[in-house]
């Protein structure tokens, strides 16, 4: 059995998703570590408490409601980086980049510290009170960033792997995940758990539908690299239980339409001389507007649009530049189709390359090479841009992707600030924005609203489809926007900090390792914290989980400063921590107080071996480049030497200067730059954009704040006159698509999250009528169930299952004879179950006074305790015999063992077994073998094989395989070809086919 319990994200408008999976043994299974543009730590609590207990973690999506809070758990919460975690590595890569951009936009993400861990240090400081100061915890870096993600272990879709435990997890007893294509962002995984007889099918945020970039996901095989099918694939068919989001589109429209009605309004916004703002995200949804954009602009330039000529397109983030990186090198992740566009351009390049143009084809641009879309990831870029828009004359159009889609943080806040005032410009919306739990809603969520109030007046518009298409008029409302900064800790609110960081030192220090390890305490093994968890035994870290739960939130991973400690506290790091001290009394004590306190350095490997420094490995003039230039020699020689660049070696494309012989020589190797021709586009900026500009040499002017600060937040009254406009490219699954694969997947129990109260509801209600009209009633006479878990409730979403355990007879076991089916084991048994206990059978011959006789119980004292006669039966399913033995209760608490038949009841039940096939046929199987064997065979309709055109091979949608040959009667898959059909040559034919068939699956014989 297992229980499930949703952390975040469910009958809620805030789209974080955090799940929890309890199954059986008390492994716990962590699904997503979300969060929202509130960056509230109470919503983390929950998860928190849970940490010590988790076996493992699983992302689904490198989206913010589904791994922002990961770097944050890493930087704050003890033990989490100990927890395997697995995704795949679009997830990955993505996930790093869009966490770089998170910390780098805005404080909030750092978070404040709590007022009631304040308290505790304030009261001597009575100038303030505790819920006045916002202090700000120390973010995490960019390398630890990029160490975080760096830990967490890559799949592939379609992978089964099974996962390692955590060190406090209890043994996960052959625990399965694999992950599959679900559409919706680049490496968006539909995770399948498999743990004993539970089937668990977890499907948040997907998409049935193929879009620009990405595939449809993998429900009928018609995802990632697939041709597609009508039918859910057998993985992921009849789980014990599916998890699925109710968040919907409330209208879908047909991707060719969407993005007609996207160009439709940028169109007109630019022909009016306007800007467009897109709130994108950072890492996923904007590779599918990155990329439609781009090549409408490539469509619109070759049909000679003056118009989409003169417009800038912008595409602005952090980190945009490293995701976009990360795209152009995960291709095969994508739909088919941009793997077909970068091979064709590949080709092309490949062909010119021969001759003397040199070019990159025709466009020179791949499917994620930009020709008109620029990337700017710096603010003083982004006011430029803005800035020439007020001091032109004649402003010039231009459209501006931009982070984050909530308009919370990023580029896409000040952005909106410029543009609001001009009604001219224009917002497109291009998702439902999260409604969060905050007081207040956020910029791009007030938005949505008034564009379902409508409340200022319409312009209806049409697009050259005939679908027509809104914008709502802003009118002149206000918009209030707050802003969040840093500020420098000063005087007193400095002093308060200080106490409680000293405070949260001592009780880290004291709590994790308790009064006398404080290993930790020592900026040695912080530095090399990865080393010294090998080398804790199991035990002492089981005792230390609850003690260090309790000082979860601290900084003191952050600091690195030593802990001023009594000789008492710092028990055997007295050794090294105090002068003079040559001994230390470890009688009593236990764990590393036993041992001297000395921390060896383990060298880091790979899956290669020992980790390589390339440092180690330069060369002079390599170094020279990275600590600065030696002397060449002393003196007036050396210097002369130096200045005339003799004695040194020239990098690659430096030109010889110096003079030899009299004349001057330039360099012999060959020039890697040169000119670029006026007809051949540049390379670089087709990686990054339009050619370089003035943008390029702008740098932001603001100061960075390194030490301890606090959050300031100023509030600013906007008014909006700009245009609002909202097209659906959130790509998830619409209700048809649900009442489409619910009945095909047929999960024994359905739980819905991830969606607001009234459509989760709603949805759930539409789910129970489906499924009972389609699957009609379980076998004990109750429909399917639907689950709607609220936050922190938790469900039971096993099947009422029966599961016995036997042991097996060494004489048993000897006599089992394996047959492997797809990577399975099959066996029939046919056996005498016995009470438990060391059993004895006396020798059992034909007669009857030897058939009488009854197994005894070796070391039984009660002479009047009898087996009773074994009564057997005959299961319909399996068709093989199944024995029992009604013992005594006495024998209940000992398991029963199954044994040999003795040898006059095993002839009497061979004659009672009927042989079973077991096994699934593949037809594609089956023809790719004949073809190998020589035969010719060809599919003729779904479901039909024609070989030689004599022999037909059907399979049903039941799975039921026939099997019929030219001459013969009937199509049943064991029937013998006629004379006559044999003499014609489809009798051989026939019996190599059927002899295919069987090698194919497992006979499991009835004796």
């Amino acid at each position: 059995m297992f229980t499930f319990c949703p952390l975040q994200g469910a009958l809620s408008e805030s789209t974080a998703s955090q799940s929890l999976l309890e199954l059986d043994g008390g492994v716990k299974v962590l699904i997503d570590v979300g969060w929202d543009e509130t960056f509230d730590t109470e919503k983390l609590k929950e998860l928190e408490k849970q940490i010590p207990t988790l076996s493992l973690i699983l992302l689904t999506h490198a989206t913010v409601p589904h791994l922002a809070a990961y770097a944050h758990c890493c930087k704050h919460f003890p033990l989490f980086t100990r927890i395997p975690v697995y995704a795949t590595r679009p997830v990955i890569d993505l996930g790093r980049t869009l966490t770089q951009d998170l910390y780098a936009s805005t404080p909030l993400a750092a978070t404040t510290i709590p007022s009631t861990s304040l308290a505790e240090v304030s009261y001597a400081y009575p100038q303030a009170s505790p819920a006045d100061h916002t202090f700000l915890l120390q973010a995490p870096t960019s390398e630890e960033i990029a160490r975080y993600f760096s830990l967490i272990q890559p799949l592939k879709y379609s992978q089964p792997h099974q996962p390692l435990p955590s060190p406090f997890s209890p043994p996960l007893n052959g625990l399965t995940i694999t992950a599959y294509n679900s559409g919706h962002t680049l490496g968006g995984t539909i995770w399948h758990i498999q743990h004993g007889l539970e089937s668990i099918v977890y499907a948040v945020d997907w998409n049935q539908a193929r879009e620009n970039v990405f595939s449809g996901a993998a429900w009928l095989g018609g995802g990632h690299n697939s041709g597609g099918g009508t039918e859910v694939i057998e993985q992921l068919r009849k789980p014990t239980a599916l998890v699925c989001s109710s968040r919907t589109p409330e209208t879908t429209l047909a991707r060719s339409r969407r993005d007609e009605q996207l160009l439709e309004s940028i169109k007109l916004c630019i022909a009016r001389g306007g800007t467009v703002l897109i709130p994108v995200d950072s890492s996923a949804r904007v590779l599918e507007l990155a990329y439609f954009l781009e090549h409408a602009w490539r469509a619109e330039a070759s049909k000679g649009n003056d118009v989409i000529k003169a417009t800038k397109l912008y595409l602005a983030g952090r980190s945009i530049g490293s995701t976009m990186r990360n795209a152009r090198s995960m291709l095969e992740w994508m739909d088919d189709s941009i793997v077909r566009e970068f091979e064709a351009v590949a080709d092309e390049s490949r062909r010119d390359n021969r001759g003397a143009d040199h070019g990159r084809g025709k466009d020179g641009a791949g499917p994620f090479d930009f020709k008109y879309l620029r990337v700017l990831e710096r603010k003083a870029q982004i006011e430029r841009v803005l800035q020439l828009a007020v001091d032109d004359a004649e402003p010039k159009p231009k459209v501006i992707l931009a982070t984050d889609s909530s308009i919370e943080w990023g580029f896409s806040k000040g952005i909106l600030k410029a543009i609001a005032g001009d009604a001219r410009n224009l917002v497109v919306l291009t998702e439902k924005p999260s409604l969060g739990t905050g007081s207040k809603s956020s910029l791009a969520r007030t938005l949505w609203e008034w564009w379902k109030e409508r409340r200022d007046g319409v312009a209806i518009e049409q697009t050259s489809g005939s679908d027509t298409f809104e914008q709502v008029y802003g009118g002149g409302r206000t918009l209030e926007v707050i802003g969040a900064g840093k500020q420098a800790l000063e005087g007193g609110e400095l002093t308060v900090y200080q106490q409680w960081l000293a405070t949260q030192r001592q009780l880290q220090a004291t709590l994790q390792g308790g009064a006398a390890t404080i290993l930790e305490a020592s900026a040695d093994v912080l530095d090399d914290a990865s080393s010294e968890s090998s080398s804790d035994s199991e035990g002492s870290q089981i005792e230390k989980q609850g003690k260090a739960l309790n000082v979860s939130t601290t900084l003191g991973q952050a600091s690195r400063k030593k802990v001023v400690l009594s000789d008492e506290g710092l028990g055997v790091n007295i050794m090294i921590k105090k002068k003079g001290v040559h001994d230390f009394d470890i009688r009593g004590k236990k764990g590393k107080d036993r041992m001297f306190p000395i921390v060896i350095r383990r060298k880091r490997n790979d899956e290669f071996g020992e980790l390589i420094r390339p440092e180690d490995y330069l060369r002079a003039e390599e170094r020279e480049d990275a600590d600065g230039p030696e002397t060449a020699g002393t003196g007036q020689a050396g210097n002369r030497q130096q200045e005339d660049g003799l004695g040194k070696k020239r990098k690659w494309d430096d030109v010889g200067t110096g003079p030899t012989k009299g004349f001057s020589r330039p360099n012999k190797r060959p020039q890697l730059t040169r000119a670029i021709s006026a007809d051949e586009p540049d390379a670089a900026a087709l990686a990054h954009g339009p050619a370089g500009d003035e943008l390029d040499n702008l740098e932001d002017e603001e100061e960075v704040i390194l030490g301890p600060s606090k959050l300031v937040l100023t509030t600013d009254l906007i008014t909006v006159r700009l245009r609002i406009a909202f097209v659906d490219f959130s790509g998830l699954h619409d209700k048809r698509s649900l009442n489409m694969l619910i009945p095909l997947i047929q999960p024994r129990k359905l739980v819905l999250v991830a969606g607001g109260e009234e459509e989760t509801l709603t949805l759930a209600a539409d789910c129970r009528k489906l499924l009972t009209a389609k699957l009609g009633t379980t076998s004990d006479g109750h429909a399917v169930e639907v689950l709607t878990p609220a936050v922190g409730a938790t469900v039971d979403a096993s099947v009422d299952t029966n599961a016995w355990v036997v042991k097996l007879a060494d004489p048993f076991i000897k006599r089992l004879r394996w047959q492997n089916v797809r990577g399975l084991g099959i066996v029939t048994v046919t056996g005498l179950l016995l009470p438990g206990g060391e059993i004895a059978l006396t020798d059992v011959n034909h007669d009857e006074d030897t058939a009488n006789k009854r197994p005894r119980i070796e070391g039984g004292t009660d002479d009047s305790t009898e087996v009773p006669e074994p009564i057997t039966t005959t299961s319909a399913d399996s068709k093989a015999l199944v024995t029992k033995v009604i013992s005594s209760a006495a024998m209940a608490a000992v398991i029963p063992v199954l044994d040999v038949l003795p040898t006059n009841m095993a002839s009497a039940t061979r004659a009672g077994a009927q042989p079973l096939h077991v096994g699934d046929l593949r037809l594609a199987d089956l023809r790719r073998a004949m073809l190998n064997a020589g035969y010719k065979a060809e599919f003729r309709g779904e479901g039909t094989l024609l070989i030689d055109e004599i022999v037909v091979v059907r399979k049903t949608s039941t799975g039921r395989v026939e099997l019929e040959s030219a001459g013969l009667f009937g199509s049943d898959m064991l029937m013998i070809p006629t004379a006559a059909a044999t003499a014609m040559g489809g009798g051989s034919t026939f019996y190599a086919v059927r002899k295919k068939i069987y090698e194919g699956l497992a006979i499991v014989a009835g004796a």
